[in-house]
Parts: C-alpha cells; structure tokens; sequence
C-alpha cells in the first residue's frame, strides 16, 4: 500500500518536496542537469515543470518516428508546453536509426514462421523505438553532463508497462511513487496545458496507439487496485495481477549466479 496520496489540499507541498528530491540528486551527481524525452504526454510534462519549480537545468528532446509526432498532434502539444515556460529542446527524428535496427519479418533467422506473422512482430519493432530514444537521451546526457530523468508513474511500473531498456532505463525516477490519478492533480496544479491533460495517454508505439486500449485496463482501475488492493471485479483483479506477476523482471535487479561453493 502507498504511504502517501497527493491530492488538492496537500500538492503545493509535494510539488515543492518532490523538485527539492530531483534538485538534490543533481548536486549529489555534481551534473548540471537532467535531459528526458518530450512526448507531449502528461507524465514527462508534469516531470519538467518539477525540475522546473525545483530550479533544475532541464533540457527537453522530443525524439518522432518520422511523422507520427505530427500525426497526432503530440508535437503540437509539446510545443505548447514549451513555449508556454520557456524550455529549452531538441528534435531529432529517430527512423532512420530505428528501420536500420529492425530485423525484417522475412529474415531467416526468424525461426518461428507464425510468431513473425503474428502481432509479435509488430511489437518488437515497437519497442526498437524506446530503446532508440534511450541511447539518444545517454548521448546527449554524457555529452552535457546531464542525469537521464525517468518520467513512469507507479501505475505503469505496477503493470509492467515500459520497455526494458527503453524507457525504463534512468538514472532518476521522481514520479514513479505517483498514481497516474496523482499524476493528474499535480498536472492541474502545475498548469499543464488543458490540451494534454485532457487527452488520451499514449506511448505512441504505432499510429492511434493508446495505453488502455492495449492494457486493456484502464488508469483508474490500475490505481484503485493499488490503493485498496481491489478493483471491486475479479475478473480485472486478475488482469492486473497476471501483468504483475509477467512483468516481475522489469522490476527486479538482474538475476546472477551468486557462485556458491560445492561441497566437497
């Protein structure tokens, strides 16, 4: 169960201490900042305006697939944040990088035929892009003496839903104790643009992509479950806990063979 719940009549206090965290991480690291990826989406706005009220040096990259930014409106939305305080960004369209690390759907070393057919296949390749963008985001840290700033929110870490290695892969986390309902309050309190608040969360894994739809759950459901422990329907009950109990390595250290002696 969570310790804590943000909700309107506390977030001007955890908006201060959740910027103070981040502020402290990037002094005790000695960086002059934090870099992350803009996607336009709620999570990583409300993350910059943390950095932002925390007094952090925070750069944002926005990192399309081709047009798919464009498409839907995600880059618009981005753009509205940034301009409306005054981050700066970069832009740097990963495809080329992407189609050049996808393996082809007719490539022999595709052993298993139906797998490369299926829905599978279509789901690697989507998670090329996370990964993509990671290494970008590294670049650009190494580079700037920035800290890669993680922007999952504990709904999505419950259930698994990030790409190992993509972006999933940080060296900070500042919302990852937040509810995506938390998330929201914070959002408003920050004054996030209606524009992103008001739309449907998405990884933008592929064209129309959204998180519920491809959950098949959605945020409320998720937070209920994590803050009472129960959905009030078994049948979502068990939903959630089969993508827990799924997405286990994601949460998990590497498991090691810890080299124990043999007896002799």
């Amino acid at each position: 169960m969570k310790s804590f719940l943000i909700d309107n009549n506390n977030v001007a206090d955890y908006a201060a201490k959740i910027a103070a965290w981040i502020r402290e991480k990037v002094i005790q690291a000695r960086c002059k900042g934090v870099v992350f990826g803009m996607s336009g989406g709620i999570d990583c706005s409300v993350a910059a305006r943390l950095c932002q009220v925390g007094g952090v040096d925070v750069h944002l990259v926005m990192m399309p697939y081709g047009d798919g930014m464009v498409k839907s409106k995600s880059q618009e939305h981005a753009m509205e944040l940034i301009e409306k305080f005054h981050f700066p960004y970069h832009v740097f369209d990963i495809k080329p990088a992407v189609d050049a690390l996808t393996i082809p759907v007719d490539a022999p070393c595709l052993e298993d035929s139906d797998a490369a057919r299926s829905g599978a296949f279509e789901i690697s390749q989507a998670n090329i892009r996370p990964r993509v963008r990671m290494t970008y985001l590294y670049q650009f840290a190494q580079l700037n003496s920035r800290l890669v700033l993680g922007t999952s929110n504990l709904s999505e870490i419950t259930v698994g839903y990030c790409t190992k290695w993509g972006d999933g892969a940080c060296d900070l986390q500042p919302i990852a104790s937040l509810t995506k309902q938390e998330v929201y309050v914070l959002a408003r309190y920050l004054d996030i643009p209606a524009s992103i608040i008001q739309k449907a969360p998405s990884a933008e894994l592929w064209e129309g992509q959204t998180d519920e739809d491809e959950l098949g759950l959605s945020y409320c459901q998720i937070d209920d479950f994590i803050l009472h422990g129960t959905t009030g329907k078994p049948e979502t009950d068990r939903k959630i806990t089969d993508r827990m109990a799924m997405s286990a390595h994601k949460r998990e250290a590497i498991p090691f063979y810890d080299g124990i002696a043999i007896k002799k």
